[in-house]
């Protein structure tokens, strides 16, 4: 018989275990941050701090991907990363790619000791006040390397909406409350522009949330040239079968796409 699939693991957890979002998801949500990833200029050796991962949806991408101690993740639920290190990632992988872990609510990577090229928060500022973005922020300038990129996202807020909270809001270490928290574009990009963090926005239509890609200063990046083509090719990458082998494809033709588009330039 062959080994269950992740997205059959995750269906099965979803019965007794909060995994961060929808069970029925949880395979194609994870590689998709991987893919995003990659077209904006990961590399096996990038080190990226992953802010918040849970049960490790994306991080389980991530850490197959890219090269031993490459992966660094802050999660303050020790329940929930557990979950996530035995049952999503499994022993084998653990012991072979040595990722390392932290658990603090500050979003704080001081421990670590090391910079980053890459920083991801995948559905964190939807739960987030402004106080906790701001040190999200924070450590992009003090622990990302002069062409850091951060790959975030946030719900839009309407008119009379914004976040009043003065914490987390939703399901975390400290609470079984669900909940979300929406802010206000202007409000976000003031606070980069404080910070002389450049901000390009993305917006796909079938997603409630809005991704935002930050950089230092005037920074360029691959991905400001391939951010129109972005989206639609994500839009295919849903339709692709849910197996690793199916991911694996997508993954591999991605990475033949970015080798070529480097050859030609």
């Amino acid at each position: 018989m062959d080994p269950p699939t992740l997205q059959a693991k995750a269906e099965r957890l979803a019965a007794t275990t909060f995994l961060g979002g929808r069970a029925e998801v949880f395979e194609a949500m994870g590689r998709l941050q991987l893919i995003a990833l990659l077209r904006i200029g990961l590399y096996p050796e990038s080190r990226v701090l992953d802010l918040g991962r849970g049960c490790l949806r994306g991080g389980y991408w991530l850490i197959h991907f890219l090269r031993p101690e490459r992966y660094f993740d802050i999660e303050p639920n020790l329940e929930m990363l557990e979950v996530g290190k035995r049952e999503i990632l499994g022993p084998e992988a653990l012991a072979e790619k040595r990722p390392r872990f932290l658990s603090n609510d500050q979003f704080d990577p001081s421990d670590f000791g090391v910079r980053f090229d890459f920083f991801l928060a995948r559905s964190i500022w939807t739960h987030a006040s402004r106080e906790q973005i701001e040190q999200t922020l924070d450590a992009f300038l003090e622990f990302g390397t002069d062409d850091a990129v951060f790959l975030t996202s946030f719900l839009p807020a309407g008119a009379g909406e914004g976040d009043t909270s003065s914490g987390w809001v939703g399901r975390s270490h400290q609470s079984e409350t669900p909940g979300t928290v929406r802010h206000d574009l202007r409000w976000i990009e003031e606070a980069c522009r404080k910070r002389r963090i450049t901000l390009r926005e993305w917006v796909d239509p079938g997603e409630k949330q809005i991704w935002l890609l930050l950089a230092k200063g005037e920074a360029t990046r691959p991905w400001q040239g391939h951010l129109a083509r972005l989206v639609p090719e994500l839009k295919r990458d849903r339709g692709a079968r849910d197996s690793s082998g199916g991911a694996l494809a997508t993954v591999r033709s991605l990475l033949s796409r970015l080798k070529s588009r480097g050859q030609s330039q």
